[in-house]
């Protein structure tokens, strides 16, 4: 079984939102500590690869059209 770029958005969208969700939840006195920079790090990264995996569905359906 292929896995379909569009699920991949749905996962990483997912993923990051989470990521984003415990770095908020991590936040105690300062944004700067080291766990709350690292799971925004992962969570950018995550949004980063949705946008990608986005994109290479458009690119797919066009390909496809033509």
């Amino acid at each position: 079984m292929r896995i379909k770029p569009i699920n991949m958005v749905f996962f990483y969208a997912i993923m990051g939102c989470l990521f984003t969700y415990l770095a908020v939840a991590s936040f105690k006195e300062s944004v700067f500590e080291w766990h709350t920079m690292l799971l925004m790090l992962i969570a950018t990264f995550d949004f980063g690869v949705s946008i990608r995996a986005y994109l290479l569905h458009k690119k797919i359906k066009s390909m496809q059209k033509k």
